[in-house]
C-alpha cells in the first residue's frame, strides 16, 4: 500500500481554475501508474485521468479532455491535476490512485478502472459555483 496525500481542493466559479496535487511516498511515481477519479454528489466514482509510471502515457476522459491535464514531478513526489474552465459538473471529492503491480513498457497506458489502483487518497473536496 502506498501513501497518498491530497490537497489543493477547494472553491472555484465557473470557468476559473484550480489544481490539485497528490504527494506520494517516496519512488512511488517513478513505478507506479497513477490516476485521479471523483465522486460527485449522489454519483458514482468515476475516472478523470491517469499517467503512466514513466510519464511517457497519459488518458483523460472525455468530460474533461481539452479542459483537465494530469502531470507529475518524480523529484517532489507529487501528481497533479490541473483544472481549467471548471463547470457546476465538476463538483466532487477528488480522489489520487495508485497502481503499482501492472508493469509495461514506458510507452504503456495507464489503466481506468478503479479495480486496477490499490492504493488511495483521502480525497480532496472540489466544488465549483455559478
Amino acid at each position: 500500500q502506498e501513501q497518498l496525500v491530497e490537497a489543493g481542493g477547494g472553491l472555484a466559479q465557473a470557468g476559473g481554475s484550480l489544481r490539485v496535487s497528490c504527494v506520494a511516498s517516496e519512488r512511488t511515481l517513478s513505478r507506479c501508474d497513477m490516476a485521479w477519479f471523483r465522486q460527485g454528489p449522489g454519483k458514482e466514482r468515476e475516472f478523470v485521468a491517469a499517467i503512466n509510471w514513466s510519464g511517457g502515457a497519459t488518458k483523460h476522459a472525455e468530460a474533461v479532455k481539452g479542459r483537465f491535464t494530469i502531470s507529475k514531478d518524480n523529484a517532489k513526489n507529487t501528481v497533479y491535476l490541473q483544472m481549467n474552465s471548471l463547470k457546476l459538473d465538476d463538483t466532487a471529492v477528488y480522489y489520487c490512485a495508485a497502481a503499482c503491480t501492472r508493469g509495461g513498457g514506458i510507452w504503456s497506458p495507464p489503466p481506468r478502472g478503479a479495480s486496477e489502483y490499490t492504493s488511495w487518497g483521502q480525497g480532496t473536496q472540489v466544488t465549483v459555483s455559478a
